[in-house]
């Protein structure tokens, strides 16, 4: 297990899926956690549970989609930690629908604003103090900002601009020494699924994944753990990802149809 002894780490999207397992992994270091979300009392809930392991917990209710939330959440961290060492923008939406039938197009522009956006204005607050640590941001995109998804359009698109930006970002960063770290999961048993928006605009309340099939949170956790604490620039979690990488150049077609092919299986 890498440490992270004596940072000072926030988490957004903390209340389950894998902002939920990231913090109870870490719980075990000598680090303080900032948990971000917008429901009070998964998160409370999930404080008792770090400190009942022994691991310092703050907790702030905020949505990512608000420019104002993620500033006050910055500064929460800052004015009672005085310091912030790793900004993990994991919070996250996604959408279930082909786009020629989508009825709702404010699904594009939710999806935008939380998936992109958010993680944009948090890092543009945390940045003067990730300088002064010479700290990290951990961007938690996903396999589909590499490729493309059917049913996923809106989401690709999102988490397309994720992983632009913060390449860009590592760049402008480079001599501050502060680290941008991109990790792009593949499907992973998470409520995003239950909630992702349907061609109408509502959630689905069911998952149409076989989680039996998928890596857990807690599996996708202890693979982030090491990249992150190494400071490297990218992780790509499956095998068929990373593989994919390479084919997509020299066979477009063929990863087109093993994308067809997951989200049909669901897996």
């Amino acid at each position: 297990m890498p440490s992270f002894n004596n940072k000072v780490i926030i988490i957004t999207g903390a209340s389950e899926g894998i902002g939920r397992a990231l913090a109870l992994a870490l719980a075990t270091d000598d680090c303080r956690l900032v948990l971000s979300g917008r429901n009070l009392q998964r998160l409370q809930s999930l404080a008792t549970e770090l400190a009942e392991l022994g691991c310092e917990a703050l907790v702030h209710v905020a949505d990512v989609a608000k420019e104002a939330e993620c500033a006050g959440l910055i500064q929460a961290c800052i004015s009672v930690y005085g310091r912030l060492d790793i900004l993990i923008n994991n919070a996250g939406m996604t959408m279930w629908s082909r786009f020629d039938e989508l009825e709702d197009l404010s699904v594009l522009s939710q999806i935008m604003q939380v998936n992109y956006l958010g993680p944009a204005y948090l890092t543009h607050e945390a940045i003067p103090y990730l300088k002064k640590t010479q700290g990290q941001i951990v961007a938690v995109a996903s396999l589909a900002g590499m490729t493309g998804v059917p049913t996923r359009s809106g989401y690709a698109a999102s988490k397309h601009a994720m992983i632009g930006f913060f390449d860009s970002l590592r760049i402008e960063l480079s001599d501050d020494k502060v680290a941008v770290t991109v990790i792009c999961p593949d499907f992973v048993v998470s409520e995003i699924h239950k909630r992702a928006l349907d061609e109408q605009g509502k959630p689905l309340g069911d998952t149409p994944m076989q989680e039996s099939r998928i890596m857990t949170a807690e599996q996708c956790a202890n693979i982030m753990l090491p990249v992150i604490a190494k400071r490297q620039r990218l992780l790509v979690t499956s095998l068929r990802g990373r593989v994919g990488r390479w084919f997509k150049i020299i066979a477009p077609g063929l990863i087109d149809k093993i994308a067809r092919r997951a989200i049909d299986s669901g897996s």
